[in-house]
Formats: structure tokens, C-alpha cells, sequence
């Protein structure tokens, strides 16, 4: 008794320290997270995705890339939309909202003027005819013009508090201009909420068996600002998770999370890359966890960060430092895999799409090929094949591929045990995920 009252005043007087419990997996409130999201897509603990407009190099300059070869999951022909992975961009899903860069109002201009049945009709009626009635593939929401939450419009999405308040004033002209931001700021977020709402509803209506999310969510705000900045911690932004928490209606609509581990050039070999992908990656499983799609407690979310092959803005790719960093980072940390996406101009010419080959085939194959080796190797020595790794202790670094490979594998069993722990999948149960669970206890979740 005594030693819990003290724990909870712990809590309360230090959330630094209930923040750091619960990123290394203690739950703070006293309930175990759910079980960890089974495998997507395919057998194993972690997969790779290609979501990359490449077709062109197989279609017209006969350059194979091979991608199964190395074991990454892509569509029939390497079609950018398929039964494995699609993405809907803004002009392409209904009629969503968005103020366009030469000033003009599309389909209302914000989410206060759209035609929300129209958008949804709209929205079905594209899925019905884009998407097998048995699609069970990755699905991803692109929306990155405003977002849902007034206080994270700002720089250039500042322009949709300005229209919002402006709405305002000429529906209301005796309201005070507190009074007026305040009136905008409800029906902006009323608004925003449900179109990206009631279109995931709508989504998962027609094609229920898809991993549905919105690109880019849950966002962190962490990224380094300068290249030498030695206080860089990679810690998300001082307010995110309070704005994460108010979002948990769109969590819990949500059947994966696709946050942006993207690098910068600047970041190229750097720790502070891990640092900002680490973080990225803690705020997206801490929400996976909390609140599951449905709110139910079978499992978590799938999390399943998008990252590019390339830095952005560049076609300069990663090399093997970089990765590690990345897919490495998320793979250790317990995410369900990853999607790699990439622009036009990957296969923009023959010459571009041979330079892409080489690339998969000498550096980005055989790492993806390892990784993914190295996580099953894992789940089945530590987990029984029941459950994924995750390392014990968040901030300390070690990746998966650091394992010894051996003919008794007695050097990966040992490196295994001593720095990650299992996070059991669904109907599975113990330290190592040994004990199946009894079905009793699983409908009591129900």
C-alpha cells in the first residue's frame, strides 16, 4: 500500500519520469499494453514495402529491380496502386478540402465548406472500383495540406486559421476577435475531424481487411534544425503528446500508423538520425498501444513508418549507416515493418533506373534481405515465433543486425536475450511468448 502511494505521487509530481516508463513499455496507469500487432501482409515479424512509382523501369527500359528477390513486398508489375500497398493522394480520394498553392478555394477550401455526403459518396464509390472487395493491403491517406488540430497550422498552413476566422467574422461581426478565434477554432477542428474520420469509416466499410491510415500520423515535430547542433536530444516537441492524446478518435479509427521517418541530408551518418526516428517511432507504438483501433485490447496498432530510399529532396541514397538508422531503428523498436516510398523521378530514364538496380541489388536488397532475417531469427529464438522483439532498453541502441550469425546460433540466442524482450502477438502469453493464452481470458477483452 505504502509502496504504491509513493509510486503514484512519483508520477505526479515527475511526468519526465512517467514520459520515460512509458516510452520503455511500463504502462503507468497500471494496464499492461495490449499484445503486439501480428504480422502484415506476410509471415514475419517485420516486412518492407514498395511504394514507389517504378513500373516504368521494368515496362519501357526492361530494368528488373528484383524486389522479391530481397524479400520486399510490391504490387503485381510494381504497379504504385495494387492488392499489397495503395496511396491516395489529395486529388484522388473524394473531395477533400485544401486552400491550392496559387490561392485557390478547392472543393470549399476548408473543412468548414466541404460537402462532407458528397465527399463520402464520392470516396465509396472510388473504392469500389479501385480496390478488390478482398483487399487486405496497406492503405494510405495523404492529406498533408492543413491538419486536424488548430494549434498545428502554422508557417504555411496558417492560411487555414486566417480563412477559418474570417468565416467567422462574417457570420458573426459583433463577436470579439477572442471570441471570433475561438468560434474558428471549434468549427475548424469539428470539421477536420470528420472528414478524416467518417472517410476512414467509409474505408474500412468497403474494404474492412485493409491496414487504413493517414500518412504522416502521429506526428512529433522533432526535426534538427542545424547540422551541429550537440544539444539535439531527438525529443518530439514539448506539446505533442497532449495533441496526440486529443486525437484519439482518429487512433481508434485508425488499422495502422504510418508516421514519416524521412532523413535529411544533413542527417547523412549522423546518430542524431536514430535519435529523431527513434522518438517519431516511441510517440507512434506509445498511441498504437493506447488506443487500438476500436478501442478494443486484442492488439495494438500496426505501425509502420514511411521512410524514402533516398534523403528527401535528393536522389542521393542512404547507404548502409543510414539504414541502420532507419529500417534498423524501426525494426528493433518493435514496428511492424516498413514503406519505402519514392517519386517519378526514381524512373525517370533508363539510366535512373540502373542506377536504382545497382543500388537494391549491392546496399538496400541485402540489408532489407539481413534485417528481416535477423527479426524472425529473433522472434523465433527469444519469442517462439509468437511475438516480436523489442529492445529491452529503448535508448540504448543495439540493433538487431548486431547479432551474431552462427551455424549453432548460440552467439545471436545469447546477444538476443541479454538486449531485447518479446512483445507477444494476439492468443500468446509468458516472458517468451511459450504460453497460449486461454480462451476465456481473450473474450473477457472482448
Amino acid at each position: 500500500m505504502e509502496v504504491s502511494l509513493l509510486l503514484l505521487l512519483t508520477f505526479l509530481i515527475s511526468p519526465s519520469l512517467s514520459s520515460l516508463l512509458s516510452q520503455n513499455g511500463f504502462n503507468v496507469v497500471g494496464k499492461p499494453p495490449p499484445p503486439a500487432a501480428g504480422p502484415v501482409l506476410q509471415g514475419g515479424p517485420f516486412i518492407v514495402v514498395w511504394n514507389m512509382p517504378t513500373a516504368n523501369c521494368q515496362k519501357r527500359y526492361d530494368v528488373q529491380l528484383d524486389l522479391e528477390d530481397f524479400g520486399i513486398v510490391e504490387n503485381p508489375k510494381q504497379h504504385f496502386q495494387g492488392e499489397k500497398m495503395t496511396i491516395f493522394y489529395r486529388d484522388r480520394l473524394g473531395k477533400y478540402p485544401y486552400l491550392s498553392h496559387d490561392g485557390r478555394e478547392v472543393n470549399g477550401g476548408i473543412p468548414q465548406l466541404g460537402d462532407l455526403s458528397a465527399h463520402l459518396s464520392l470516396t465509396g464509390s472510388q473504392l469500389t472500383r479501385l480496390l478488390h472487395p478482398s483487399f487486405s493491403g496497406v492503405a494510405v491517406i495523404d492529406w498533408e495540406e492543413w491538419q486536424p488540430l488548430w494549434e498545428n497550422n502554422f508557417d504555411s498552413k496558417l492560411k487555414y486559421r486566417m480563412l477559418s476566422k474570417l468565416l467567422v467574422r462574417q457570420e458573426r461581426p459583433e463577436l470579439t476577435e477572442s471570441e471570433v478565434t475561438l468560434l474558428a477554432k471549434r468549427s475548424f477542428e469539428k470539421s477536420a475531424r470528420m472528414f478524416m474520420e467518417e472517410t476512414l469509416r467509409e474505408a474500412l466499410r468497403h474494404r474492412p481487411r485493409g491496414f487504413w491510415g493517414f500518412y504522416g500520423f502521429p506526428y512529433c515535430f522533432n526535426k534538427q534544425k542545424r547540422s551541429s547542433d550537440e544539444s539535439y536530444t531527438g525529443q518530439c516537441h514539448s506539446g505533442t503528446r497532449r495533441h496526440n492524446d486529443q486525437l484519439a478518435w482518429l487512433w481508434t479509427q485508425s488499422t495502422a500508423l504510418f508516421p514519416s521517418i524521412y532523413l535529411p541530408q544533413r542527417l547523412a551518418g549522423s546518430a542524431d538520425a536514430a535519435l529523431m526516428v527513434r522518438h517519431r517511432l516511441l510517440e507512434a507504438l506509445r498511441v498504437a498501444s493506447l488506443w487500438p483501433h476500436g478501442n478494443r485490447t486484442d492488439h495494438a496498432t500496426p505501425v509502420l513508418p514511411y521512410a524514402r530510399l533516398a534523403f528527401t529532396h535528393s536522389l542521393n541514397f542512404l547507404n548502409k549507416t543510414d539504414l541502420e538508422h532507419t529500417l534498423g531503428e524501426s525494426a528493433a523498436l518493435g514496428a511492424a515493418g516498413v514503406v519505402l516510398w519514392g517519386d517519378l523521378k526514381f524512373a525517370k530514364s533508363e539510366q535512373q533506373c540502373l542506377i536504382l538496380k545497382d543500388y537494391v541489388h549491392h546496399i538496400l536488397g541485402p540489408f532489407v534481405q539481413s534485417l528481416r532475417s535477423d527479426a524472425r531469427r529473433c522472434s523465433l529464438q527469444l519469442c517462439h515465433g509468437n511475438g516480436r522483439c523489442t529492445r529491452k532498453h529503448t535508448f540504448c541502441g543495439h540493433s538487431l543486425s548486431s547479432a551474431a550469425d552462427g551455424p549453432s546460433n548460440s552467439g545471436s540466442s545469447k546477444y538476443f536475450h541479454k538486449h531485447f524482450k518479446c512483445r507477444c502477438y494476439a492468443g500468446f502469453t509468458g516472458q517468451e511468448c511459450e504460453e497460449e493464452e486461454e480462451e476465456e481470458s481473450r473474450e473477457e477483452d472482448d
